[in-house]
Protein backbone atom coordinates (compact mmCIF):
# COMPACT_ATOMS: atom_id res chain seq x y z
CA UNK A 1 0.00 0.00 0.00
CA UNK A 2 1.00 3.68 -0.40
CA UNK A 3 2.64 4.76 2.76
CA UNK A 4 3.67 1.48 3.90
CA UNK A 5 7.89 1.55 4.91
CA UNK A 6 9.53 -0.06 2.65
CA UNK A 7 9.84 -3.84 3.21
CA UNK A 8 11.70 -6.08 0.88
CA UNK A 9 14.45 -9.21 0.49
CA UNK A 10 17.11 -7.30 1.83
CA UNK A 11 15.21 -6.02 5.02
CA UNK A 12 16.91 -7.41 8.20
CA UNK A 13 13.82 -8.56 10.45
CA UNK A 14 13.06 -10.95 6.56
CA UNK A 15 16.36 -12.46 6.17
CA UNK A 16 15.63 -13.13 10.00
CA UNK A 17 12.56 -15.16 9.44
CA UNK A 18 14.00 -16.69 6.57
CA UNK A 19 15.90 -18.58 8.72
CA UNK A 20 13.91 -19.37 10.91
CA UNK A 21 11.70 -20.78 8.31
CA UNK A 22 13.79 -22.58 6.69
CA UNK A 23 15.01 -24.43 10.12
CA UNK A 24 11.23 -25.01 10.67
CA UNK A 25 10.81 -26.40 7.13
CA UNK A 26 13.66 -28.85 7.83
CA UNK A 27 12.57 -30.08 10.57
CA UNK A 28 8.47 -30.48 9.21
CA UNK A 29 8.84 -30.44 5.35
CA UNK A 30 5.71 -29.00 3.53
CA UNK A 31 3.12 -30.57 2.44
CA UNK A 32 3.38 -30.03 -1.40
CA UNK A 33 6.02 -29.56 -2.90
CA UNK A 34 4.53 -26.58 -4.77
CA UNK A 35 0.93 -24.97 -3.71
CA UNK A 36 -1.23 -23.45 -6.50
CA UNK A 37 -4.76 -22.25 -6.57
CA UNK A 38 -7.79 -24.64 -8.40
CA UNK A 39 -6.51 -23.30 -11.09
CA UNK A 40 -2.99 -23.59 -10.96
CA UNK A 41 -1.67 -20.44 -10.56
CA UNK A 42 1.31 -20.24 -8.22
CA UNK A 43 0.93 -19.50 -4.20
CA UNK A 44 3.99 -17.88 -2.85
CA UNK A 45 4.54 -18.77 1.09
CA UNK A 46 4.08 -15.35 2.22
CA UNK A 47 2.78 -12.01 0.95
CA UNK A 48 3.79 -8.93 2.14
CA UNK A 49 4.03 -5.41 0.92
CA UNK A 50 6.48 -5.87 -1.57
CA UNK A 51 3.79 -7.95 -3.41
CA UNK A 52 1.64 -4.52 -3.66
CA UNK A 53 4.75 -2.25 -5.19
CA UNK A 54 3.29 0.59 -6.92
CA UNK A 55 -0.14 -0.16 -5.84
CA UNK A 56 -2.49 2.58 -5.42
CA UNK A 57 -5.48 2.55 -2.72
CA UNK A 58 -7.12 5.37 -4.79
CA UNK A 59 -6.74 3.88 -8.42
CA UNK A 60 -7.06 0.29 -7.59
CA UNK A 61 -9.82 0.16 -4.51
CA UNK A 62 -10.98 3.36 -4.26
CA UNK A 63 -14.38 3.62 -1.53
CA UNK A 64 -17.39 0.97 -1.55
CA UNK A 65 -20.00 2.21 -3.61
CA UNK A 66 -17.17 4.08 -6.03
CA UNK A 67 -15.42 3.48 -9.38
CA UNK A 68 -13.43 0.86 -9.80
CA UNK A 69 -16.03 -0.28 -7.56
CA UNK A 70 -13.06 -2.87 -6.48
CA UNK A 71 -14.99 -2.85 -2.99
CA UNK A 72 -18.47 -3.35 -4.14
CA UNK A 73 -21.28 -1.44 -6.10
CA UNK A 74 -23.02 -0.50 -3.45
CA UNK A 75 -21.35 2.03 -0.52
CA UNK A 76 -23.35 0.51 2.27
CA UNK A 77 -23.14 -3.26 0.84
CA UNK A 78 -24.62 -5.49 3.56
CA UNK A 79 -24.67 -3.26 6.26
CA UNK A 80 -28.09 -2.14 4.28
CA UNK A 81 -29.43 -5.16 3.17
CA UNK A 82 -28.19 -8.04 2.65
CA UNK A 83 -28.07 -9.73 -1.14
CA UNK A 84 -31.07 -11.67 -2.52
CA UNK A 85 -31.55 -15.28 -1.64
CA UNK A 86 -32.85 -16.99 -4.65
CA UNK A 87 -32.94 -20.65 -4.86
CA UNK A 88 -33.40 -22.35 -8.41
CA UNK A 89 -36.50 -23.71 -8.63
CA UNK A 90 -38.21 -25.63 -11.78
CA UNK A 91 -39.86 -29.40 -10.74
CA UNK A 92 -42.45 -30.94 -12.99
CA UNK A 93 -45.05 -28.92 -14.25
CA UNK A 94 -46.42 -25.52 -13.44
CA UNK A 95 -48.39 -26.40 -10.38
CA UNK A 96 -44.90 -28.16 -8.83
CA UNK A 97 -42.89 -24.87 -9.21
CA UNK A 98 -45.20 -22.77 -7.81
CA UNK A 99 -45.25 -25.31 -4.84
CA UNK A 100 -41.63 -24.59 -4.32
CA UNK A 101 -42.10 -21.39 -5.17
CA UNK A 102 -44.26 -20.17 -2.06
CA UNK A 103 -42.50 -22.80 0.14
CA UNK A 104 -39.04 -20.76 -0.08
CA UNK A 105 -40.61 -17.51 0.01
CA UNK A 106 -42.50 -18.93 3.36
CA UNK A 107 -38.72 -19.94 4.63
CA UNK A 108 -37.20 -16.69 4.31
CA UNK A 109 -36.18 -16.75 -0.06
CA UNK A 110 -36.44 -13.08 -0.89
CA UNK A 111 -36.31 -13.41 -4.90
CA UNK A 112 -37.07 -16.34 -7.44
CA UNK A 113 -35.18 -17.83 -9.49
CA UNK A 114 -36.69 -20.48 -12.38
CA UNK A 115 -34.85 -23.68 -13.78
CA UNK A 116 -36.84 -24.93 -16.86
CA UNK A 117 -36.80 -28.26 -18.34
CA UNK A 118 -35.05 -29.22 -21.58
CA UNK A 119 -37.70 -28.91 -23.81
CA UNK A 120 -38.65 -25.28 -23.03
CA UNK A 121 -34.78 -24.46 -22.59
CA UNK A 122 -34.54 -25.92 -26.31
CA UNK A 123 -37.77 -24.24 -27.71
CA UNK A 124 -39.54 -27.46 -27.96
CA UNK A 125 -43.04 -27.90 -26.58
CA UNK A 126 -44.18 -30.79 -24.05
CA UNK A 127 -46.02 -32.92 -27.30
CA UNK A 128 -42.65 -32.85 -29.47
CA UNK A 129 -40.93 -35.77 -30.22
CA UNK A 130 -38.15 -34.37 -29.65
CA UNK A 131 -39.43 -33.71 -25.85
CA UNK A 132 -40.52 -37.44 -25.07
CA UNK A 133 -39.54 -38.46 -21.22
CA UNK A 134 -37.42 -34.99 -20.65
CA UNK A 135 -41.08 -33.27 -19.75
CA UNK A 136 -40.60 -31.74 -16.29
CA UNK A 137 -37.07 -33.49 -15.52
CA UNK A 138 -34.76 -30.90 -14.91
CA UNK A 139 -37.02 -27.84 -14.63
CA UNK A 140 -39.98 -26.51 -15.37
CA UNK A 141 -42.02 -27.58 -18.79
CA UNK A 142 -43.91 -24.44 -19.91
CA UNK A 143 -45.41 -24.37 -23.05
CA UNK A 144 -48.15 -21.58 -23.76
CA UNK A 145 -49.06 -18.68 -21.39
CA UNK A 146 -51.13 -20.91 -19.74
CA UNK A 147 -48.41 -22.61 -18.31
CA UNK A 148 -47.09 -19.25 -16.91
CA UNK A 149 -50.16 -17.79 -15.32
CA UNK A 150 -50.13 -20.95 -12.86
CA UNK A 151 -46.38 -20.82 -12.60
CA UNK A 152 -47.10 -17.03 -11.07
CA UNK A 153 -50.42 -17.81 -9.02
CA UNK A 154 -51.09 -15.89 -5.71
CA UNK A 155 -46.80 -14.37 -6.54
CA UNK A 156 -47.45 -10.45 -6.06
CA UNK A 157 -45.22 -9.68 -9.36
CA UNK A 158 -45.24 -5.79 -8.02
CA UNK A 159 -43.57 -7.25 -5.05
CA UNK A 160 -41.16 -9.77 -5.80
CA UNK A 161 -37.67 -10.07 -8.69
CA UNK A 162 -37.63 -13.09 -10.63
CA UNK A 163 -34.54 -14.83 -12.22
CA UNK A 164 -35.23 -16.94 -15.64
CA UNK A 165 -32.24 -19.13 -16.93
CA UNK A 166 -33.40 -19.79 -20.00
CA UNK A 167 -31.86 -18.34 -23.76
CA UNK A 168 -32.41 -19.29 -27.07
CA UNK A 169 -36.33 -18.41 -26.01
CA UNK A 170 -35.86 -16.28 -23.33
CA UNK A 171 -37.52 -13.52 -25.39
CA UNK A 172 -40.83 -15.71 -25.25
CA UNK A 173 -40.50 -15.99 -21.62
CA UNK A 174 -40.24 -12.80 -20.64
CA UNK A 175 -43.22 -11.79 -23.26
CA UNK A 176 -45.09 -14.59 -20.92
CA UNK A 177 -44.31 -12.78 -17.78
CA UNK A 178 -45.07 -9.45 -19.10
CA UNK A 179 -48.72 -10.75 -19.92
CA UNK A 180 -49.37 -12.53 -16.66
CA UNK A 181 -47.67 -9.48 -14.70
CA UNK A 182 -50.27 -7.01 -17.00
CA UNK A 183 -53.20 -9.69 -16.18
CA UNK A 184 -52.28 -9.30 -12.33
CA UNK A 185 -52.45 -5.46 -13.09
CA UNK A 186 -49.28 -5.19 -12.84
CA UNK A 187 -47.36 -2.64 -15.02
CA UNK A 188 -44.65 -3.29 -17.12
CA UNK A 189 -42.68 -0.79 -15.30
CA UNK A 190 -42.87 -2.11 -12.07
CA UNK A 191 -41.91 -5.91 -12.98
CA UNK A 192 -37.98 -6.39 -11.78
CA UNK A 193 -36.15 -9.42 -12.64
CA UNK A 194 -33.66 -11.36 -14.84
CA UNK A 195 -33.40 -13.00 -18.31
CA UNK A 196 -30.44 -14.82 -18.24
CA UNK A 197 -30.76 -14.18 -22.72
CA UNK A 198 -26.99 -15.07 -22.96
CA UNK A 199 -26.22 -17.06 -26.24
CA UNK A 200 -22.70 -16.39 -26.41
CA UNK A 201 -22.04 -18.81 -23.17
CA UNK A 202 -24.04 -21.09 -25.30
CA UNK A 203 -22.01 -21.27 -28.24
CA UNK A 204 -18.75 -21.41 -26.00
CA UNK A 205 -20.15 -23.72 -22.74
CA UNK A 206 -23.58 -24.99 -22.20
CA UNK A 207 -24.51 -25.90 -25.93
CA UNK A 208 -28.28 -25.27 -25.76
CA UNK A 209 -28.10 -23.17 -29.36
CA UNK A 210 -30.96 -23.14 -31.55
CA UNK A 211 -30.12 -20.27 -34.35
CA UNK A 212 -26.79 -19.31 -35.73
CA UNK A 213 -25.03 -16.51 -33.69
CA UNK A 214 -25.99 -13.53 -36.00
CA UNK A 215 -29.42 -13.91 -35.56
CA UNK A 216 -29.27 -14.86 -31.81
CA UNK A 217 -27.06 -11.53 -31.10
CA UNK A 218 -30.23 -9.93 -33.20
CA UNK A 219 -32.92 -11.25 -30.88
CA UNK A 220 -30.88 -9.90 -27.69
CA UNK A 221 -30.37 -6.82 -28.93
CA UNK A 222 -34.50 -6.63 -29.68
CA UNK A 223 -34.74 -7.56 -25.88
CA UNK A 224 -32.62 -4.97 -24.69
CA UNK A 225 -34.13 -2.16 -27.03
CA UNK A 226 -37.58 -2.67 -25.75
CA UNK A 227 -36.86 -3.58 -22.55
CA UNK A 228 -34.98 -0.17 -22.39
CA UNK A 229 -37.92 1.78 -23.23
CA UNK A 230 -40.93 -0.38 -22.16
CA UNK A 231 -39.62 -2.31 -18.94
CA UNK A 232 -37.36 0.05 -17.21
CA UNK A 233 -36.14 -2.43 -14.12
CA UNK A 234 -35.67 -5.37 -16.08
CA UNK A 235 -32.22 -6.90 -16.49
CA UNK A 236 -32.04 -7.55 -20.29
CA UNK A 237 -28.99 -9.89 -19.85
CA UNK A 238 -27.22 -11.91 -17.65
CA UNK A 239 -24.07 -12.32 -19.23
CA UNK A 240 -22.82 -16.03 -17.52
CA UNK A 241 -19.92 -17.07 -16.63
CA UNK A 242 -21.49 -20.06 -14.38
CA UNK A 243 -21.66 -22.34 -17.24
CA UNK A 244 -18.19 -21.38 -18.08
CA UNK A 245 -16.86 -22.18 -15.44
CA UNK A 246 -19.11 -25.47 -14.91
CA UNK A 247 -17.68 -26.30 -18.11
CA UNK A 248 -13.86 -26.79 -16.73
CA UNK A 249 -12.63 -23.52 -16.80
CA UNK A 250 -10.48 -21.69 -14.93
CA UNK A 251 -11.26 -18.63 -12.62
CA UNK A 252 -9.37 -16.58 -15.21
CA UNK A 253 -10.60 -17.96 -18.10
CA UNK A 254 -14.17 -17.79 -16.39
CA UNK A 255 -13.63 -14.12 -16.16
CA UNK A 256 -11.97 -13.35 -19.47
CA UNK A 257 -14.79 -15.24 -21.29
CA UNK A 258 -17.53 -14.02 -19.53
CA UNK A 259 -16.55 -9.94 -19.79
CA UNK A 260 -15.57 -10.92 -23.66
CA UNK A 261 -19.40 -11.92 -24.06
CA UNK A 262 -20.20 -8.50 -22.18
CA UNK A 263 -18.06 -6.74 -24.28
CA UNK A 264 -19.76 -8.19 -27.15
CA UNK A 265 -23.58 -7.37 -26.07
CA UNK A 266 -22.41 -3.89 -25.30
CA UNK A 267 -21.00 -3.58 -28.78
CA UNK A 268 -24.18 -4.99 -30.57
CA UNK A 269 -26.29 -2.93 -28.82
CA UNK A 270 -24.45 0.50 -29.23
CA UNK A 271 -24.01 -0.54 -32.65
CA UNK A 272 -28.49 -0.86 -33.37
CA UNK A 273 -27.65 3.09 -32.19
CA UNK A 274 -28.10 2.84 -28.56
CA UNK A 275 -26.74 5.15 -26.01
CA UNK A 276 -24.87 3.03 -23.80
CA UNK A 277 -26.19 4.81 -20.66
CA UNK A 278 -29.63 3.99 -21.43
CA UNK A 279 -28.96 0.25 -21.12
CA UNK A 280 -25.83 -0.54 -19.86
CA UNK A 281 -26.91 -0.18 -16.26
CA UNK A 282 -29.80 -2.82 -16.85
CA UNK A 283 -26.78 -5.84 -17.65
CA UNK A 284 -26.08 -7.82 -15.25
CA UNK A 285 -23.83 -10.90 -14.16
CA UNK A 286 -23.63 -14.43 -13.18
CA UNK A 287 -20.69 -15.84 -11.70
CA UNK A 288 -19.97 -19.65 -9.98
CA UNK A 289 -18.42 -19.77 -6.69
CA UNK A 290 -15.89 -22.43 -6.59
CA UNK A 291 -13.89 -24.25 -4.30
CA UNK A 292 -11.32 -22.25 -4.19
CA UNK A 293 -12.20 -19.23 -1.42
CA UNK A 294 -9.40 -16.54 -1.93
CA UNK A 295 -9.19 -17.11 -5.54
CA UNK A 296 -13.31 -16.83 -5.82
CA UNK A 297 -12.83 -13.37 -3.92
CA UNK A 298 -10.37 -12.01 -5.94
CA UNK A 299 -12.27 -13.28 -9.07
CA UNK A 300 -15.52 -11.30 -8.08
CA UNK A 301 -12.67 -8.12 -7.19
CA UNK A 302 -11.15 -7.97 -10.23
CA UNK A 303 -14.20 -8.41 -12.49
CA UNK A 304 -15.73 -5.44 -11.25
CA UNK A 305 -12.81 -3.39 -11.12
CA UNK A 306 -12.13 -4.89 -15.26
CA UNK A 307 -15.33 -4.23 -16.33
CA UNK A 308 -15.78 -0.01 -14.71
CA UNK A 309 -12.96 0.45 -16.65
CA UNK A 310 -13.93 -0.86 -19.95
CA UNK A 311 -17.49 0.45 -20.01
CA UNK A 312 -15.87 4.35 -19.37
CA UNK A 313 -12.23 3.85 -21.15
CA UNK A 314 -13.63 1.82 -23.86
CA UNK A 315 -17.52 2.77 -24.26
CA UNK A 316 -17.00 5.91 -22.89
CA UNK A 317 -20.32 5.49 -20.17
CA UNK A 318 -20.63 8.51 -18.46
CA UNK A 319 -23.26 7.26 -15.54
CA UNK A 320 -21.79 6.14 -12.96
CA UNK A 321 -24.70 2.71 -12.94
CA UNK A 322 -23.22 1.67 -16.39
CA UNK A 323 -19.75 1.22 -14.60
CA UNK A 324 -21.13 -1.26 -12.05
CA UNK A 325 -20.66 -5.12 -12.51
CA UNK A 326 -23.69 -6.43 -10.44
CA UNK A 327 -23.48 -9.76 -10.19
CA UNK A 328 -25.66 -13.41 -8.86
CA UNK A 329 -23.90 -16.07 -7.99
CA UNK A 330 -24.67 -19.83 -7.70
CA UNK A 331 -22.02 -22.14 -6.16
CA UNK A 332 -20.41 -24.82 -8.20
CA UNK A 333 -22.57 -28.03 -8.76
CA UNK A 334 -19.58 -29.65 -10.62
CA UNK A 335 -17.80 -29.32 -7.27
CA UNK A 336 -20.41 -31.99 -5.88
CA UNK A 337 -20.14 -35.68 -5.19
CA UNK A 338 -22.33 -38.74 -5.33
CA UNK A 339 -19.82 -40.01 -2.96
CA UNK A 340 -20.52 -39.05 0.90
CA UNK A 341 -23.03 -36.27 -0.49
CA UNK A 342 -23.29 -34.84 3.13
CA UNK A 343 -20.19 -33.47 2.74
CA UNK A 344 -21.86 -31.39 -0.28
CA UNK A 345 -23.22 -29.40 2.88
CA UNK A 346 -19.82 -28.27 3.89
CA UNK A 347 -18.42 -27.17 0.08
CA UNK A 348 -21.55 -25.26 -0.20
CA UNK A 349 -21.17 -22.93 2.83
CA UNK A 350 -17.70 -22.36 1.71
CA UNK A 351 -18.43 -21.46 -1.57
CA UNK A 352 -21.59 -19.34 -0.53
CA UNK A 353 -19.37 -17.82 1.86
CA UNK A 354 -16.61 -16.14 -1.13
CA UNK A 355 -19.27 -15.39 -2.55
CA UNK A 356 -20.65 -13.00 0.19
CA UNK A 357 -17.04 -11.98 0.83
CA UNK A 358 -16.45 -11.21 -2.63
CA UNK A 359 -19.59 -8.86 -3.02
CA UNK A 360 -22.34 -10.83 -4.53
CA UNK A 361 -25.76 -8.99 -4.85
CA UNK A 362 -27.52 -12.31 -5.04
CA UNK A 363 -27.01 -15.51 -4.10
CA UNK A 364 -28.16 -19.88 -5.19
CA UNK A 365 -26.90 -21.97 -2.47
CA UNK A 366 -26.73 -25.65 -3.91
CA UNK A 367 -28.59 -28.21 -2.46
CA UNK A 368 -27.12 -31.32 -1.50
CA UNK A 369 -28.79 -33.32 -3.41
CA UNK A 370 -28.24 -31.60 -6.70
CA UNK A 371 -25.54 -33.87 -7.95
CA UNK A 372 -28.33 -36.43 -8.26
CA UNK A 373 -31.42 -35.42 -8.83
CA UNK A 374 -33.68 -31.84 -8.50
CA UNK A 375 -33.64 -30.97 -4.72
CA UNK A 376 -35.76 -32.18 -2.24
CA UNK A 377 -38.01 -29.99 -0.09
CA UNK A 378 -35.60 -30.90 3.15
CA UNK A 379 -32.36 -30.12 0.89
CA UNK A 380 -32.85 -26.89 -0.81
CA UNK A 381 -34.31 -25.63 3.36
CA UNK A 382 -30.89 -26.53 4.60
CA UNK A 383 -29.38 -25.03 1.30
CA UNK A 384 -31.15 -21.96 2.17
CA UNK A 385 -30.54 -21.81 5.84
CA UNK A 386 -26.47 -22.13 4.57
CA UNK A 387 -27.46 -18.83 3.10
CA UNK A 388 -29.35 -16.89 6.02
CA UNK A 389 -26.64 -18.15 8.50
CA UNK A 390 -23.88 -16.67 6.40
CA UNK A 391 -25.81 -13.29 6.61
CA UNK A 392 -27.27 -13.24 9.63
CA UNK A 393 -24.85 -15.08 12.29
CA UNK A 394 -21.35 -15.16 11.48
CA UNK A 395 -20.91 -11.41 11.44
CA UNK A 396 -19.01 -11.56 8.05
CA UNK A 397 -21.58 -8.94 6.72
CA UNK A 398 -20.64 -6.34 9.64
CA UNK A 399 -18.35 -4.62 7.60
CA UNK A 400 -17.92 -3.69 4.11
CA UNK A 401 -14.95 -6.00 1.86
CA UNK A 402 -13.40 -7.19 5.31
CA UNK A 403 -10.56 -9.06 3.12
CA UNK A 404 -9.38 -5.32 1.33
CA UNK A 405 -5.95 -4.48 1.60
CA UNK A 406 -4.84 -8.19 2.66
CA UNK A 407 -1.33 -8.29 0.66
CA UNK A 408 -2.61 -11.83 -0.33
CA UNK A 409 -6.10 -11.09 -1.45
CA UNK A 410 -4.83 -7.56 -3.30
CA UNK A 411 -2.00 -9.55 -5.22
CA UNK A 412 -4.15 -12.14 -6.30
CA UNK A 413 -6.93 -9.74 -7.40
CA UNK A 414 -4.24 -7.87 -9.71
CA UNK A 415 -2.67 -11.54 -10.89
CA UNK A 416 -6.43 -12.53 -12.11
CA UNK A 417 -7.22 -9.30 -13.62
CA UNK A 418 -3.78 -9.33 -15.52
CA UNK A 419 -4.64 -12.97 -16.99
CA UNK A 420 -7.90 -12.11 -18.01
CA UNK A 421 -7.14 -9.17 -19.69
CA UNK A 422 -4.67 -11.51 -22.04
CA UNK A 423 -7.00 -13.30 -23.05
CA UNK A 424 -9.63 -10.29 -23.55
CA UNK A 425 -6.76 -8.37 -25.81
CA UNK A 426 -6.52 -11.76 -27.56
CA UNK A 427 -10.45 -11.75 -28.52
CA UNK A 428 -9.74 -8.13 -29.62
CA UNK A 429 -7.20 -9.35 -31.88
CA UNK A 430 -9.11 -12.41 -33.30
CA UNK A 431 -12.19 -9.57 -34.19
CA UNK A 432 -14.55 -9.75 -31.06
CA UNK A 433 -15.98 -12.57 -29.22
CA UNK A 434 -18.20 -13.66 -32.53
CA UNK A 435 -15.03 -14.32 -34.31
CA UNK A 436 -13.26 -16.28 -31.40
CA UNK A 437 -16.32 -17.87 -31.11
CA UNK A 438 -16.64 -19.09 -34.44
CA UNK A 439 -12.46 -19.55 -34.31
CA UNK A 440 -13.25 -22.31 -31.48
CA UNK A 441 -10.75 -20.33 -29.46
CA UNK A 442 -12.74 -20.02 -26.04
CA UNK A 443 -14.58 -23.72 -26.38
CA UNK A 444 -10.53 -24.68 -26.66
CA UNK A 445 -8.75 -23.24 -24.31
CA UNK A 446 -11.66 -24.18 -21.59
CA UNK A 447 -11.13 -27.91 -22.97
CA UNK A 448 -7.57 -27.90 -22.30
CA UNK A 449 -8.36 -26.72 -18.95
CA UNK A 450 -11.05 -29.29 -17.74
CA UNK A 451 -8.39 -32.22 -18.92
CA UNK A 452 -5.77 -30.67 -16.79
CA UNK A 453 -7.81 -30.62 -13.74
CA UNK A 454 -9.74 -34.28 -14.46
CA UNK A 455 -6.44 -35.88 -15.00
CA UNK A 456 -4.62 -33.79 -11.72
CA UNK A 457 -7.87 -35.35 -9.73
CA UNK A 458 -7.07 -39.25 -11.46
CA UNK A 459 -3.22 -38.42 -10.29
CA UNK A 460 -4.20 -37.73 -6.54
CA UNK A 461 -2.61 -33.76 -7.07
CA UNK A 462 -5.86 -32.00 -6.50
CA UNK A 463 -8.09 -33.23 -3.27
CA UNK A 464 -11.46 -34.53 -3.56
CA UNK A 465 -12.96 -35.68 -0.44
CA UNK A 466 -14.47 -38.57 -0.42
CA UNK A 467 -13.48 -39.57 -4.13
CA UNK A 468 -9.78 -40.07 -4.71
CA UNK A 469 -9.04 -39.25 -0.75
CA UNK A 470 -10.64 -40.77 2.78
CA UNK A 471 -13.25 -42.71 0.15
CA UNK A 472 -15.75 -44.76 2.52
CA UNK A 473 -17.58 -48.23 1.46
CA UNK A 474 -20.52 -47.11 2.31
CA UNK A 475 -22.70 -43.50 2.68
CA UNK A 476 -25.53 -42.53 4.19
CA UNK A 477 -28.40 -42.84 2.15
CA UNK A 478 -30.33 -39.39 1.14
CA UNK A 479 -34.03 -39.16 -0.45
CA UNK A 480 -34.30 -38.09 -3.69
CA UNK A 481 -36.76 -35.99 -5.81
CA UNK A 482 -38.19 -38.19 -7.94
CA UNK A 483 -40.83 -36.10 -10.88
CA UNK A 484 -43.83 -38.64 -11.66
CA UNK A 485 -45.06 -39.64 -14.87
CA UNK A 486 -48.07 -37.83 -14.14
CA UNK A 487 -46.64 -34.48 -14.77
CA UNK A 488 -46.00 -34.89 -18.39
CA UNK A 489 -49.61 -36.52 -19.08
CA UNK A 490 -51.05 -33.52 -17.30
CA UNK A 491 -49.23 -31.09 -19.77
CA UNK A 492 -50.02 -32.35 -22.57
CA UNK A 493 -53.57 -32.65 -21.71
CA UNK A 494 -53.29 -28.58 -21.17
CA UNK A 495 -51.31 -28.31 -23.97
CA UNK A 496 -53.76 -30.31 -26.29
CA UNK A 497 -56.76 -27.79 -24.90
CA UNK A 498 -55.61 -24.69 -25.11
CA UNK A 499 -54.74 -25.72 -28.52
CA UNK A 500 -58.71 -26.89 -29.19
CA UNK A 501 -60.18 -23.94 -27.54
CA UNK A 502 -57.53 -20.52 -28.64
CA UNK A 503 -58.95 -18.73 -32.05
CA UNK A 504 -56.91 -20.42 -34.90
CA UNK A 505 -57.24 -17.28 -37.41
CA UNK A 506 -55.37 -15.00 -34.34
CA UNK A 507 -52.56 -17.41 -33.80
CA UNK A 508 -51.72 -17.74 -37.77
CA UNK A 509 -51.84 -14.03 -37.97
CA UNK A 510 -49.62 -13.58 -35.27
CA UNK A 511 -46.90 -16.62 -36.32
CA UNK A 512 -47.10 -14.27 -40.06
CA UNK A 513 -46.56 -10.86 -38.29
CA UNK A 514 -43.31 -12.25 -36.35
CA UNK A 515 -42.03 -14.15 -39.44
CA UNK A 516 -42.38 -10.94 -41.36
CA UNK A 517 -40.66 -9.09 -38.44
CA UNK A 518 -37.70 -11.60 -38.27
CA UNK A 519 -36.94 -10.86 -41.99
CA UNK A 520 -37.20 -7.40 -42.36
CA UNK A 521 -35.41 -6.34 -38.85
CA UNK A 522 -38.25 -4.80 -37.27
CA UNK A 523 -38.33 -5.39 -33.11
CA UNK A 524 -39.45 -8.37 -32.31
CA UNK A 525 -40.81 -7.86 -28.68
CA UNK A 526 -44.13 -6.34 -29.09
CA UNK A 527 -44.79 -8.93 -31.91
CA UNK A 528 -44.08 -12.03 -29.31
CA UNK A 529 -46.16 -9.94 -26.20
CA UNK A 530 -49.33 -10.22 -29.09
CA UNK A 531 -48.41 -13.91 -29.70
CA UNK A 532 -48.33 -15.08 -26.30
CA UNK A 533 -51.50 -13.00 -25.51
CA UNK A 534 -52.95 -15.29 -27.96
CA UNK A 535 -51.98 -18.45 -26.62
CA UNK A 536 -49.17 -18.90 -29.58
CA UNK A 537 -46.71 -21.95 -27.86
CA UNK A 538 -42.98 -21.40 -27.44
CA UNK A 539 -42.46 -23.79 -29.89
CA UNK A 540 -44.27 -22.19 -32.63
CA UNK A 541 -42.56 -19.26 -32.54
CA UNK A 542 -39.42 -21.14 -32.10
CA UNK A 543 -40.83 -22.96 -35.46
CA UNK A 544 -40.82 -19.90 -37.09
CA UNK A 545 -37.46 -18.49 -36.12
CA UNK A 546 -36.05 -22.23 -37.68
CA UNK A 547 -37.36 -21.78 -41.10
CA UNK A 548 -36.18 -17.82 -41.56
CA UNK A 549 -32.98 -18.31 -39.80
CA UNK A 550 -31.77 -21.68 -39.73
CA UNK A 551 -30.26 -24.02 -37.11
CA UNK A 552 -27.41 -23.92 -35.58
CA UNK A 553 -25.47 -27.17 -34.76
CA UNK A 554 -21.85 -27.95 -33.11
CA UNK A 555 -18.87 -27.22 -35.41
CA UNK A 556 -17.42 -30.13 -33.34
CA UNK A 557 -14.00 -28.55 -33.65
CA UNK A 558 -12.58 -31.32 -30.76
Amino acid sequence: MSGEKKFDQTDERRQAWEAIYAKAVKKYPERLPQFTTLSNEPIKKLYTPEDLAGFSYQDELGYPGEYPYTRGVQPTMYRGRLWTMRQFAGLGGAEETNARFHYLMEHGETGLSTAFDMPTLMGYDSDSPMARGEVGKCGVAIDTLADMEILFDRIPMDQVTTSMTINPPASILLAMYVAVAEKQGVGRDKIGGTIQNDMLKEFIAQKTFMLPPEPSMRIIVDTVEYCTKEVPRWNTISISGYHIREAGSTAAQELAFTLADGIGYVQACIDRGLDVDDFAPRLSFFFNAHLDFFEEIAKYRAARRIWARVMKNRFKAKDQRSMMLRFHTQTAGCSLTAQQPYNNVVRTACEGLSAVLGGTQSLHTNSLDEVLSLPTEHAVTIALRTQQIIGEEIGVTNTIDPLAGSYFVESLTNEIEGLALEYINKIDDMGGILKAIEMGYPQKEIADAAYTYQKQVDDGEKIVVGVNKYQMDDSLPIELLRIDEVVEKRQLQRLQKIKDTRDSAKVQNCLQAIEAASKNGENLMPHLLEAVKSYVSQQEICDTWRRVFGRYSDPGMF
